[in-house]
C-alpha cells in the first residue's frame, strides 16, 4: 500500500509536470527500481560530496541516502519552488539548492568546492540547445575531480547529449524496464585523448 507522503510525492510531482512540462521532463517521478540503480552509480570517497541536479520530489534522494551518503554530504538541486520546499521538509538534513543548475557555483556551500565526488543528473537534457548542453557539461565537470564520471538519466534510446561533440566519452550504465517510461542512466568522462591529441596539434 503506498503510504500518504508517497501519494503527496507523486501528486506534487503531476501537478508541476502540467505547470512546468519541458523543466520536470515526465509524468511520473522515477520509480524505487530506478532510483536504486542511480544511487548504485554514485562513487565518492569519504569526505566527498554528491550533488543531485533535479532531485523533484526526492525518489532518486531517498535511494541515494539509503545508499549510505550521509545526508550531510548531499547537496540537492531543484529549481521549482515547490518542489525544493518539499524536499527541504522532508529530507531535512540534505541541503537543497534552489537554483538553476547554472548557478551551482554560487550557490555551492564553501565546504563542498572542490570536494564533490559524483554528480547525477536528472533533468530533461535532451530538450535544451546544444549551446545549454555545453554549458551543463562544462558546470557539471568543473564539480568533479579530474576524469570522474557524471551520471545522467534519460527516457531516450540513444545518448541525451552528443558525447562527442562535447569531449565526452558515454556509455550506457544501466537500463531498466521497471519504470515507465523505460529509463537508462549514462556515464560520462571528458575525451582525454581528443584533448591530448588537440593539445599537440
Amino acid at each position: 500500500m503506498e503510504t500518504s507522503e508517497g501519494g503527496a510525492a507523486k501528486g506534487l510531482f503531476f501537478r508541476r509536470f502540467l505547470a512546468h512540462p519541458t523543466r520536470v521532463g515526465s509524468l511520473f517521478p522515477s520509480s524505487p527500481a530506478l532510483s536504486n540503480m542511480i544511487a548504485a552509480q554514485v562513487r565518492r570517497t569519504d569526505g566527498e560530496y554528491v550533488i543531485e541536479i533535479g532531485g523533484g520530489t526526492g525518489t532518486v534522494t531517498h535511494a541515494i541516502l539509503s545508499s549510505g551518503v550521509p545526508a550531510d554530504k548531499l547537496i540537492v538541486v531543484e529549481i521549482d519552488e515547490m518542489m525544493a520546499q518539499f524536499l527541504r521538509k522532508t529530507y531535512p538534513a540534505v541541503t537543497v539548492l534552489e537554483c538553476s543548475v547554472f548557478d551551482i557555483m554560487q550557490q555551492l556551500p564553501q565546504p563542498a568546492i572542490g570536494n564533490v565526488g559524483s554528480v547525477v543528473c536528472e533533468l530533461p537534457v535532451t530538450l535544451l540547445t546544444l549551446e545549454s548542453q555545453k554549458r551543463l557539461v562544462e558546470t557539471i565537470v568543473s564539480l568533479l575531480p579530474r576524469n570522474r564520471p557524471f551520471f545522467v538519466l534519460t527516457h531516450g534510446l540513444g545518448s541525451p547529449i552528443p558525447a562527442k561533440k562535447l569531449g565526452l566519452v558515454g556509455k550506457r550504465s544501466v537500463f531498466t524496464l521497471r519504470n515507465f517510461p523505460p529509463a537508462s542512466v549514462w556515464s560520462y568522462t571528458k575525451d582525454l585523448e581528443a584533448l591530448a591529441e588537440g593539445s599537440t596539434r
